[in-house]
């Protein structure tokens, strides 16, 4: 052994050998010897090789934050259409979130086929119509809570408790970034605020500190906080002067305290932040895109002033702008996406909580969400990006085929939907189908879980889920802890 590295290090240096030489020839050879794939990027975990040949590299993941009606967008229920007023009978006893149960209701929207793959949908996103036969649905997930914040985190980081790192975490710290300028793992929030938990969602918890997303607003004047001193004394020159003496202060501490990440990530993201104070704008910046993409992506009437009441007009432009930020981070080399719809229970809801009024909130926010959605995937498919970017729906449970009230609907975590597109994924199927009502999975003892959708994300980027593992307190963590299988009937 070489003296003073460790074993890790050896093998780094010789990987870095093989794939410099020859102008990269090596590290092809060194990828074909070991039956794997290098396209991560060596600052990754895995250190530029992966463990199997990749159909993706980037994740944009739409998370609809209150709870999403599968039954009322994407998981058509003629039954419900047949008995809709009769008196509910799930023929067992069940525990809801809120209140007592209502009759059987139908969908609150018209459903209609749509692409070769006849898949009903919903008018509430009859927009993705035009793309359905891009996508893939899955009607079978279950859940383990009808709690916001614990199913929000579950979906999200993959444990329904706190103090576990965010998906776009762990991608981060597998493969690594694919820039110098922008960070790795990118969250845009609601416009109106955070959905359940808040930034924890993507916090990175106990993998490095740079993990972490990176929060940006792209509605406000300042999209990116504490990025650029807002002080009118302060001037650029000042700014990157006393960027540089911090710098020297923090390299001199860190000199000292070999093996502290914590001080590490703190300078690398201070180094970040000066790139970002040239690229961030730029990519933010949708001035110069063409008119047509614009109005694609419903943001032809960009600065109008809307009502107090949810309209359709104002969630198309705010959800459009994201999508659209996402689709130019994305082509930056932006490794994972987090786009929300929805905050935390405010009232009037501007959330997909929906437990007074379906057809009043779900039909501004879902038909906002599909024309920017939509648009996102024609934009990348278009580009030539679809093909390796995943884009993932999803939300932290479903609702009740029974009514709550005379409108809305109560939780569901006992089924719900998600859907995906790209990255390898295969269009106009369904993997997995709910019961008659959209109560339960139709086959109960194999349900999908939210671990073998990360499973199967993490498979598409070249990962194994299984060995991507990180000891914490003495048991070794993963996105999927001890659970999880790739969904075969997703992958083309």
């Amino acid at each position: 052994m070489e003296v003073g590295k460790s074993q890790s290090e050896i093998g780094s240096s010789r990987r870095e050998f093989l794939w410099n030489s020859g102008g990269g020839l090596g590290g092809i050879a060194l990828a074909a010897m070991l039956g794997k794939d290098a396209l991560a990027e060596p600052d990754g975990k895995l250190g530029g090789v992966l463990h199997h040949p990749p159909r993706a590299k980037r994740v944009v993941q739409l998370f609809m934050g209150g709870a999403a009606s599968h039954i009322d967008l994407f998981d058509y229920k003629p039954a419900l259409e047949k008995h809709h007023g009769e008196p509910s009978d799930f023929g067992e006893k069940i525990e809801l979130f809120q209140s007592g149960f209502g009759p059987w209701a139908k969908s609150y929207f018209d459903f209609k086929p749509y692409g070769e793959s006849g898949k009903p949908l919903s008018d509430a996103v009859s927009e993705l119509g035009e793309v359905v036969d891009d996508m893939a649905f899955v009607h079978n997930l279950v859940g383990k809570t009808g709690v916001h914040s614990q199913a929000t985190y579950l979906q999200a980081t993959g444990f329904q408790r706190p103090g576990f790192p965010g998906m776009g975490c762990w991608i981060s710290y597998a493969l690594g970034s694919m820039n110098e300028n922008l960070p790795a793992f990118v969250v845009l929030p609601d416009h109106r605020g955070y959905a359940s938990n808040g930034p924890k969602n993507w916090a990175s918890a106990f993998l490095p500190a740079h993990t972490q997303g990176t929060t940006i607003f792209p509605q406000r004047k300042n999209p990116i906080e504490n990025l650029k001193a807002q002080s009118g004394f302060v001037t650029d020159a000042s700014d990157q002067d006393g960027l540089k003496l911090l710098n020297r202060f923090n390299r001199t501490y860190n000199s000292d305290r070999v093996g502290d990440s914590r001080l590490d990530a703190r300078i690398r993201s201070y180094e970040l932040a000066a790139k970002m104070q040239l690229s961030a704008p730029e990519s933010m910046d949708i001035s110069k895109e063409p008119e047509h993409i614009l109005k694609m992506y419903g943001l032809e009437n960009i600065g109008r002033t809307y009502g107090k009441d949810i309209n359709v007009p104002e969630e198309a432009e705010y959800f459009g702008r994201k999508c659209l930020v996402a689709r130019r981070l994305l082509e930056r080399g932006v490794r994972f996406i987090q786009i929300w719809s929805g905050n935390d229970n405010s009232f009037p809801r501007r959330n997909w909580d929906s437990h007074e009024d379906i057809r009043r909130d779900h039909g501004p926010l879902a038909k906002g969400m599909a024309i920017g959605a939509s648009a996102l995937i024609k934009d990348l498919k278009q580009r030539g990006m679809l093909e390796d970017t995943i884009v993932l729906w999803t939300t932290e449970f479903g609702r009740m085929p029974s009514t709550q009230g005379s409108l809305g609907r109560d939780h569901n975590p006992f089924v719900f939907t998600n859907w995906l597109s790209g990255g390898g994924i295969k269009g106009g199927v369904t993997a997995g189908e709910s019961d008659q009502w959209g109560f339960k999975p139709l086959d109960r003892e194999n349900p999908t879980q939210v671990y073998d959708i990360h499973a199967t994300i993490l498979h598409l980027l070249g990962i194994d889920h299984k060995q991507l593992n990180v000891r914490h307190n003495g048991i070794d963590r993963r996105l999927t802890d001890v659970h999880g299988h790739v969904i075969q009937d997703l992958i083309a």
